[in-house]
């Protein structure tokens, strides 16, 4: 039987509340402690969920919800230059869901609340004190949280991560910053479409809402890294300027950065993914989410691997006595996997510039590349049928094995 009783959860993102819920769902009692002053909103644009997220979602009740403010993306293109190519799916897998980073967490927070899970805002992290019997956690308002364990949900600046290592790596700029926006154009595509389009200078993919208003997101090179908060030190004024000029050659880009207002451009700032961590646990703390695995934007699949390790630690810690072992057995569980999808994510990155000629090989070759190359079921089967088994008892020998 499981000694923990109780955890303290860092960061109210998306790892944490599901984390959380996940915890209280096996019966052990957990607090989010986040450092904003609320529910976290503003932070990024939009996403999309893998069937393999959103099936992690089920298993704490909290899927139907975010069904109910997502769009589903049944269909892809890839867009180079003029010409589209359908891109190749998994028939009997569900579509993507397309949301809003915001009320994703607005909902997931929501979901926890309801669910019995406690939030305190305010609440940054400087350091901890481990004791035999648990973890106390000190805030920077002076106050303090004590429990069995502490998990790491502090996103891809992590503290907990170097507590727990202070030599551990941190993320790697991938020369890409993000930026999005919700614009007012007719858009002639399916609603269940997103489109992945190589412009003649950049990146952007887009889709079409409920509401006929367009979704779109940029990805622009640039040598200089901006964090979130420097990004948008700079007026939106000049970022508008910059998108403009961008994508001035490409359709529909041209439209998106010219309906898009200073009032509406979401500022995404630099885009990340994080090189493998050394040390996912240490004790009685442990990370999940972005704080030890966060690939580039390209997987399609970094809020729903945050999702499933979430999922996954609150069963280890539910049937492996000892914290450690427990960690060590999440680990076993996790490590390959996410590690494999972002290295294939980091391989898209490098495809987001081409040059003219490569844009002119991209549109012979797809024909072929679609069959073959692209074939779903190599590129995406293994990823998107991933399902957690709930009631399915982790054994504690297996995790004795895994450290």
């Amino acid at each position: 039987m499981s000694t923990t009783r109780s955890a303290l959860i860092i960061g109210g993102g998306i790892a944490g509340p599901v984390a959380a819920t996940a915890l209280h769902k096996a019966g052990i009692h957990a607090h989010v402690y986040e450092a904003y002053s609320g529910p976290s909103e503003g932070i990024g644009s939009g996403l999309a969920l893998a069937p393999n997220g959103v099936a992690a979602l089920d298993v704490i009740g909290a899927g139907d919800a975010v069904r109910e403010i997502a769009l589903p993306v049944a269909q892809m293109r890839l867009r180079v230059g003029g010409r589209e190519h359908v891109m190749p799916v998994l028939p009997d897998q569900p579509p993507l869901q397309a949301v809003d980073r915001g009320e994703l967490h607005r909902t997931l927070h929501d979901h926890a609340v309801a669910a019995g899970v406690p939030f305190s805002y305010d609440k940054r992290l400087t350091h901890v004190d481990e004791h035999p019997h648990g973890v106390t956690a000190h805030f920077a308002d002076g106050s303090t949280a004590t429990a069995d364990v502490l998990v790491g949900a502090d996103g891809i600046r992590s503290t907990v991560r170097s507590l727990i290592d202070p030599s551990a790596p941190g993320p790697d700029y991938t020369g890409l910053l993000g930026f999005g926006g919700l614009v007012d154009c007719d858009l002639d595509l399916p609603d269940d479409t997103m489109v992945f389009a190589f412009g003649a200078k950049a990146y952007y993919l887009y889709w079409k809402l409920a509401d006929g208003r367009a979704a779109w997101g940029a990805n622009l090179a640039s040598k200089h890294y901006l964090s979130l908060t420097e990004a948008r030190a700079v007026p939106a004024e000049h970022w508008l300027g910059v998108l403009r000029e961008t994508y001035a050659p490409d359709s529909p880009g041209r439209e998106f950065a010219r309906r898009t207002t200073a009032e509406n451009l979401e500022i995404v700032g630099a885009l990340h993914i994080m090189p493998p961590v050394p040390h996912w646990y240490r004790d009685r703390l442990v990370l999940v989410g972005d704080a030890v695995h966060a690939p580039s934007n390209s997987s399609g699949q970094g809020a729903s691997l945050a999702i499933e390790s979430a999922v996954q630690l609150a069963r280890c810690l539910r049937d492996i006595p000892a914290p450690t072992e427990a960690f060590a057995m999440y680990e076993h569980l996790r490590r390959a996997r996410v590690e494999g999808i972002a290295a294939r994510a980091a391989k898209i990155n490098h495809s987001k510039t081409p040059g003219p000629f490569a844009r002119k090989m991209m549109n012979a070759v797809m024909p072929l590349m679609v069959r073959t190359v692209m074939n779903p079921e190599k590129t995406m089967g293994t990823e998107r049928r991933y399902r957690i088994d709930w009631d399915a008892p982790v054994r504690a020998e297996s995790a004795t094995a895994a450290q």
